[in-house]
Formats: C-alpha cells, sequence, structure tokens
C-alpha cells in the first residue's frame, strides 16, 4: 500500500474514531420523551432538571415520562412552550436529573461555517440508545421570524436526514458540542436547527412566565394584491399594493379595532405591508397591550384605525 493510501486511510479512521466520540459525549443528555401517541421522541437535557423538547411533539400536557441515558424513565412536569419558536420546557420530577454533568455542552453557533460536518442525535428506542445522523450545514442565515411569529437568531439548514422522532434531539459539533435543538416543524422539505442563543431566551421565558406573549392583530387571513394606478393615483398613495382582508377573528383586535373584510391593509404605523413578512416584522418589536395605527384603503378611500394588540392565543401546537 503506496504512503498516500495509508495516510488517507488514516485520516478516514481518524475523522470516523472521531465523529463515534462526539456522539458518545453528547449521549448522556439526549433523552427519550413520551408525549405523544405511538411515538417518542428526542430531548435534552439543557439545564440540571430541565429538558428541551420540540413543541410539536409534545402532544400532551400530563403524563409525560423521560428516558434518561441510562435507561430510567422518570416523570415530568410541562414548564410551558412556544409555538412561535417550535420550542417546549420540561421539568424532570427527580433530583437525579440535577448533575451537572448530564446537562449539554454548549457550541456558539456564531462560529458555524457552511460545509461543517455535523451530526443530528436523538433517542426513541429505549432499548438500543441513541441515533445519530451525518451531515453538513447546508446554509446559514441571519435572525429570521417564524410564520407563527417566533424570532430565531440565526437561520441554520441542514443537509442531513431529520428522521422520524429526531426532532427535539440535538445538532452537534465534531467535539460533541450541542449547537441547537432540531426541528422539522418550521420549514417544509428541509431540516433546521433552532441555536442555542434562541433555546435559552426561550427557556427563560418559559421558566419564568410559562409561554411568551406575542402581539397579534386577529387577522386570520390576508392576501396581497395589487393597488390599480387609477386608485393610487387618485388616493396619492406611495405603495402600488397591500394586503386584503379574507377572514377576521370574531372579538379579536382587528375587529374591535372595525376592520371588515374586504379592506386592503396597506401601511402598520408608517411601513408598507405588501407581504405577511412585512407585517410580521411589524409586530416583532411591538408590545401586547400596543397601539398600532392600520391605514386601509375602504371604498375607494383611505381610512385609519387604530389596532391596540392582543396576546396570540396559545391553541394549535
Amino acid at each position: 500500500m503506496e504512503a498516500s493510501e495509508t495516510q488517507t486511510n488514516n485520516s478516514l479512521l481518524a475523522l470516523a474514531q472521531g465523529l463515534v466520540a462526539a456522539v458518545e459525549r453528547a449521549s448522556p443528555s439526549i433523552v427519550a420523551i413520551d408525549a405523544r401517541p405511538r411515538v417518542r421522541t428526542s430531548g435534552v437535557v439543557w439545564r440540571p432538571g430541565i429538558v428541551v423538547a420540540t413543541n410539536h411533539t409534545i402532544r400532551r400536557d400530563e403524563e409525560i415520562t423521560v428516558t434518561l441515558n441510562d435507561g430510567r424513565s422518570l416523570p415530568a412536569a410541562l414548564v410551558g412552550r412556544d409555538a412561535g419558536t417550535d420550542l417546549a420546557a420540561l421539568r424532570v420530577e427527580s433530583g437525579d436529573v440535577a448533575a451537572e454533568q448530564e446537562s449539554a455542552q454548549i457550541s456558539d453557533a456564531a462560529e458555524l461555517k457552511v460545509g461543517q460536518l455535523v451530526l443530528a442525535v436523538g433517542r426513541t428506542d429505549l432499548e438500543r440508545g441513541v441515533s445519530a445522523s451525518f451531515g453538513i450545514i447546508s446554509l446559514l442565515g441571519d435572525k429570521w421570524r417564524t410564520w407563527r411569529g417566533g424570532e430565531i437568531d440565526r437561520l441554520i439548514r441542514l443537509d442531513l436526514a431529520i428522521h422520524l422522532g429526531f426532532s427535539g434531539g440535538a445538532l452537534i459539533d465534531a467535539e460533541g458540542r450541542v449547537i441547537g435543538i432540531n426541528t422539522s416543524a418550521l420549514a417544509r422539505g428541509a431540516g433546521l436547527t433552532i441555536p442555542a442563543s434562541t433555546v435559552n431566551r426561550v427557556v427563560d421565558a418559559l421558566l419564568t412566565r410559562g409561554r411568551i406573549a406575542r402581539p397579534y392583530l386577529g387577522v386570520g387571513r390576508m392576501h396581497p394584491v395589487a393597488l390599480p394606478e387609477s386608485l393610487r393615483s387618485k388616493l396619492s398613495l406611495t405603495t402600488s399594493s397591500g394586503l386584503i382582508m379574507l377572514s377576521i377573528e370574531p372579538d379579536g383586535p382587528a375587529d374591535k379595532a372595525g376592520l371588515t373584510l374586504g379592506d386592503v391593509l396597506i401601511a402598520l404605523d408608517d411601513t408598507p405591508t405588501s407581504d405577511m413578512d412585512v407585517v410580521q416584522m411589524a409586530l416583532g418589536g411591538r408590545e401586547v397591550g400596543q397601539a398600532v395605527k392600520a391605514k386601509i384603503v375602504r371604498g375607494g378611500e383611505v381610512t385609519e384605525l387604530t389596532i391596540t394588540l392582543g396576546e396570540r392565543p396559545t391553541r394549535g401546537r
């Protein structure tokens, strides 16, 4: 065997051994959670006694059990959930999980690079231990907002398989440190990772209040529409499109402010509203109870209404 082949084989062996070691280092913090019919899901011991999972896989509020690395199954209580970031926090009802060494070792997502080797680690089979999926970081981006209004500190898209039950498990680096929590619920057709900084922020809020209060308008459906040139000229409008009201929640903030079906929203507090992303961004910095000015087109005229933002209902997981 030539020296170059030997060197290549040694490098591959070192890589394989390194990945095995990374999974072994992360395994003690990876747990299995029984909180939905038929299929267990994964979670991570994020802090002593606190397990983080994905909101969409925690289908029960009670009778939840967590199975630890050593095989023990312990009862857990739901601390809180946040559909906006697809995170849930559980408190394991046993002092045995308070050991620091069982908590995840956290990695800084700011250090990630596209193409970096990573592993998704989950635990769903109580007899066979953890499972792992190998791949790379395929895309990195800045802070973004989910379709349910949650703010994620960094976009981390994965080129690896998020197997059934892996949501709620950890994405780890080559040293076994946890980059964040994996989820299949925030983007269609692609696995995403919720970075540790977002997880920490949400867990802090859930431990304090049990929920994250997010403002909403109380509009069920809006659809982009183009404004005719004649109407724009007549009303001296600078925007070329708006959002037409297709459904409004009864007794919601928009309903109470006087919005009706067919109204076209063209601005919130002077920010043009050409699509739903703009609306989400406009609401992102607001607080529940805060008033916003909604500029609408109704019956060929511009009208301005004041909407007092309500708290987004927690229904739906």
